[in-house]
């Protein structure tokens, strides 16, 4: 058996080349003196992997690429050499986290070697008070954020003891079956494929605005104008539809360098919830907003402030329970307005919570099947080539972007979980940019804080640091502003 990769997987190879780089990562903190030795070496983390490795199979994944790019690439089954994906680096004397940030960001610039899985771990020492870091990636093409974390659980522990790997394994895909087996795929596609596309058709072009071609060019535009179409034909008015939201010029919206700032920090997700309850909102208005004001003073710093609102680009997971342990991406990338345009804190969470019940609302509203169609609905070489061409287009300017960052809020554990036996303390996001997407804004929950990543273009935005620090001013005005909006 072998695993062919569906349009959403394959436009993140698509998008990477030398300024671009298609993989998500995280930096954990690990507290070793929970261990037996007291210590969490490189040669535990190896240890502990490939004992796990059955349960993990995406960890032993290679990409096949099909000669001259006639269909989507398959994955298929190589043992990874562990010396090559597990490796440990130390921060000089005295091993801040502003050191931290710094390697980690480095580290993240650099693209995956597609001749191994696409995976690499690093163990970092020489952190303050005795921790260590742990630093992994893992390409986008294999993982969405749902299934980031079931990968991320096979290699935790619930205790200090580490338990042992049941003796089921999951079943392993087929090694390459060779360059003519994958043409000869790639034909008998090609006969099968104009059938799925004409039948993908009416389900698919009405919601085009809100699938994953929607940054392609015209796309969103044809979207919109035949779900105005389909509502009349269907005689259904109150169907939510996307807002026509125009992504304004700022800096980070043009063409990326190689160079990466990384800057994470905490919340504590208690003051969060206490501000969800003054205001009658959510966590996820609340975490939506605060970045929304952390965003606008950078941007009032560097006078680049527009008019008009930023529109953040919303990961949804659409993974059901039946799709759990499937990995891959099932995810759907919605559009929402970051209220950068407004002053006052507490205007800028109330707009912030209408659009996203309004985004949540278009959400329910999609049918269930729209990623299977809109797989199909494009051949695959052309599909590659847009994904390419709409990002240029966006970063020079000749179209407008469909979105000007990343914004993304994943809950996580509120328990503690331990990693060959050391308590892990924080794991903070490291995500991916694009050309005309060159922020990304992700917090991940657990164990009662927010665990913040920010990545940016180095060259654009080398304060990236502050965007953390004013997310927690933004967080104290809202709660000094609290009894008055009662």
């Amino acid at each position: 058996m072998i695993r062919q990769l569906t349009s959403l997987d394959a436009q993140f190879l698509a998008i990477e080349d030398d300024r671009q780089c298609g993989h998500v990562g995280s930096l954990a903190v690990y507290d070793p003196s929970t261990t037996p030795t007291g210590t969490l070496t490189v040669e535990h983390v190896r240890e502990l992997v490939a004992a796990r490795l059955p349960l993990v199979p995406p960890l032993s994944w290679r990409l096949a690429e099909v000669p001259l790019g006639l269909d989507y690439p398959y994955w298929v089954h190589a043992e990874p050499d562990l010396e090559f994906h597990v490796r440990e680096i130390a921060l000089p004397a005295p091993g801040s986290d502003a050191q931290l940030a710094r390697q980690v960001a480095r580290l993240h610039s650099r693209r995956l070697d597609r001749a191994h899985p696409l995976w690499e771990l690093y163990v970092v020492s020489g952190l303050p008070e005795g921790r260590v870091g742990l630093y992994s990636k893992i390409h986008h093409a294999v993982i969405d954020g749902v299934s980031g974390a079931e990968v991320l659980g096979m290699l935790l522990d619930l205790s200090p003891e580490v338990a042992p790997t049941p003796p089921q394994a999951a079943p392993q895909l087929d090694p390459h079956p060779g360059a003519p087996a994958l043409v000869a795929r790639a034909a008998y596609g090609a006969v099968r494929h104009p059938f799925r596309r004409l039948r993908a058709v009416p389900a698919t072009i009405a919601h085009l605005d809100e699938s994953t071609l929607a940054g392609l060019p015209l796309v969103a535009r044809v979207g919109r104008a035949a779900g105005r179409v389909d509502r009349l034909l269907h005689r259904d008015p109150e169907r939510p539809v996307r807002p026509s939201q125009t992504a304004p010029a700022t800096p980070f919206t043009g063409r990326l360098t190689p160079d990466r700032a990384f800057a994470f920090g905490q919340i504590d997700l208690d003051r969060v919830k206490a501000v969800k309850a003054a205001y009658g909102v959510t966590v996820n208005d609340v975490v939506v907003s605060l970045c929304a004001g952390a965003v606008r003073q950078w941007l009032v710093e560097h006078d680049a402030l527009p008019d008009s609102p930023l529109v953040a680009q919303v990961p949804v997971s659409v993974r059901t329970p039946e799709q759990s342990m499937t990995y891959g991406n099932r995810i759907l990338m919605l559009g929402a307005s970051l209220h950068t345009q407004h002053d006052d804190p507490v205007q800028r969470l109330r707009a912030t919570s209408t659009d996203l019940t309004v985004m949540k609302t278009r959400h329910k509203a999609l049918p269930a099947d729209l990623l299977a169609d809109v797989n199909h609905f494009i051949p695959p070489a052309l599909f590659n080539r847009a994904a390419r061409l709409a990002l240029r287009l966006g970063a020079q300017g000749v179209v407008a972007p469909t979105w000007n960052l990343v914004v993304s809020n994943v809950p996580g554990p509120q328990f503690d979980l331990y990693m060959a036996g050391a308590r892990l303390l924080a794991t903070y996001p490291v995500s991916a940019i694009t050309d005309s997407m060159g922020l990304n804004i992700t917090v991940m929950s657990y164990r009662g804080h927010l665990d913040v990543g920010v990545l940016a273009d180095r060259a654009v935005m080398p304060d990236v640091d502050r965007i953390v620090e004013w997310m927690g001013t933004e967080l104290a005005h809202l709660e000094r502003l609290a009894p008055a909006a009662a």
